[in-house]
């Protein structure tokens, strides 16, 4: 299956996934940040050729990737059920492990919410959550070229560049620091103590409070994970610190 396939490819490289998507606790000294490539089953990538997104789905959920011209550009995710669990869609890009990204919809059913800023591979799948805890996932697909202008890949900024670029930083004790700049808008959450816990930047963009955006950095200390998000400003902000998926540190969100 594509999920075990790409846990072998993050083991390989020290960044480990566990069975229920967590970051296995690794010595940080023995992770690298170099690219790593996402590995895949031939049958599970798409190579989009047309205006239809390519969708995974779960009981009230389903998570999409469409080109520029498709219904939904980007990826998103909907709600289609009316429940006590609201959806989220888990994805990688331009097949980097070393950080992971989240879009939570915590708006009601039938409700769409996502982002255009895409790269040129995607490998993403569909999640239930209920508040905190992710209670359901299902199989990783991959999509290809679906974005006419993909963001770039960034493995190589340290916390101190990542400073140096933005306009607005925060930091938790523990070692996780969120950075972000506007117009176009970018964020960084980058690791910045050697441990086993890793940096998460959770916020919200263009005053919309029913889309929680996360980026998960997994690839060690002194490495940082990018997202952009075109025009749209950052309206809440707070940097975390995560054992897997226990939160062991974090401040209140600030306002942008």
């Amino acid at each position: 299956m594509l999920g075990r396939t790409i846990l072998a490819a993050v083991v390989l490289t020290a960044t480990a996934l566990s069975a229920d998507g967590a970051v296995a606790a690794v010595p940080s000294a023995t992770v690298s940040p170099a690219p790593v490539a996402v590995a895949t089953d031939t049958d599970a990538i798409t190579d989009t050729t047309d205006d239809e997104p390519v969708c995974a789905r779960l009981k009230g959920v389903e998570a999409c990737v469409g080109p520029d011209g498709s219904a939904r550009p980007g990826i998103t995710v909907e709600d289609t059920r009316d429940d006590g669990y609201h959806p989220a869609v888990e994805y990688y890009l331009n097949g980097y492990l070393g950080t992971k990204y989240v879009i939570h919809n915590l708006a009601r059913n039938g409700e769409v919410r996502g982002s255009r800023e895409i790269g040129k591979t995607v490998t993403f799948r569909a999640a239930l959550y209920r508040g905190g805890k992710r209670v359901k996932y299902g199989r990783w697909k991959t999509v290809r070229n679906a974005a006419k202008y993909p963001v770039k890949r960034e493995t190589r900024t340290s916390p101190a560049a990542a400073r140096a670029k933005s306009k607005i930083c925060t930091s938790t004790k523990g070692g996780a620091t969120l950075c972000f700049g506007e117009r176009p808008t970018f964020v960084y959450a980058c690791d910045t103590k050697a441990d086993r816990f890793q940096a998460r930047a959770e916020y919200f963009v263009a005053g919309d409070p029913t889309a929680r955006f996360e980026i998960h950095q997994l690839a060690g200390t002194g490495t940082c994970g990018k997202a952009e998000h075109g025009d749209l400003a950052i309206s809440m902000y707070r940097a975390s610190l995560f054992d897997g998926g226990r939160r062991q540190a974090t401040r209140l969100y600030k306002y942008n």
